[in-house]
């Protein structure tokens, strides 16, 4: 949702990021603790996600949802300029408009996966000081992505804006963006996952992995696209000058 800073080292970040992620969640379940050896039916890995639960299912459509309705809602914008039509041709409130859209979902949505957390069934290897401690740890720094990120670009560099024609006078290079490319993403995903800690909910982790695979999708859209947007304003800019040395 925002224009990429330098990508020369933010993806070898992120395949670290993951990696760490995942290591740290394979030690807290499957590590050599007592408790391995609970033998528990309700707690066994055979039933540690409730499929059945519709709360489960509602909770990942919105996952799916948001990523896949914010990124047609763009392309619809940069080629018909619908939503600036709507806002009575003022691109800025097109963009407003959107966001509260974005931000709104994003509530629902969060709201939802909570609910969903509380209707499956709690792991005891996830409900120690050590998954207290490390929840706390990713929804402290994943909330820092997000909100500096948001800090960084603004309300229509976040949301989309440069979709609109309204575009960042250069790129953001600076804290968030100089740890990882996609903040508010990766911000997100670490939210997620912090609070299926905190819960202890083994299908809190499913659920994140699943915003993990949505978010990469909508970045292999949206990546391109957003550098294609500023690609053809350099252009532009060049073009213009050209003409005017020309005309002189």
């Amino acid at each position: 949702m925002c224009p990429a800073a330098s990508r020369v080292t933010s993806e070898q970040r992120e395949l670290l990021i993951g990696k760490y992620f995942a290591v740290l969640v394979f030690l807290l379940l499957f590590s050599n603790h007592p408790l391995n050896n609970y033998r528990d039916t309700h707690f066994a890995m055979a039933g540690l996600v409730v499929f059945s639960q519709p709360s489960l299912w509602l909770s990942a459509a919105s996952i799916i949802f948001n990523p896949t309705f914010w990124n047609i809602a763009a392309r619809t914008e940069y080629h018909n300029k619908t939503l600036t039509k709507l806002a009575g041709g003022k691109p800025l409130y097109g963009c407003y408009g959107l966001a509260a859209t974005i931000f709104c979902l994003g509530i629902v949505r969060d709201m939802i996966y909570e609910r969903a957390l509380r209707t499956q069934p709690a792991h005891p290897l996830m409900q120690g000081p050590l998954a207290q401690a490390l929840a706390v740890a990713l929804i402290g720094s994943g909330n820092t992505l997000v909100l500096s990120s948001m800090w960084a670009l603004g309300i229509t560099g976040t949301y989309l804006g440069d979709y609109f024609g309204i575009l960042m006078d250069e790129m953001v290079t600076g804290f968030p963006f100089n740890v990882t490319g996609s903040p508010m993403y990766w911000g997100s995903t670490m939210s997620f996952a912090g609070t299926a800690l905190w819960f202890g909910k083994p299908a809190g982790l499913l659920l994140t992995a699943l915003v993990f695979v949505a978010y990469k999708i909508a970045l292999s859209f949206e990546d391109p696209f957003t550098s294609e947007i500023y690609a053809k304003r350099e252009r532009e800019r060049a073009a213009a000058k050209n003409g005017g040395k020309k005309a002189q």
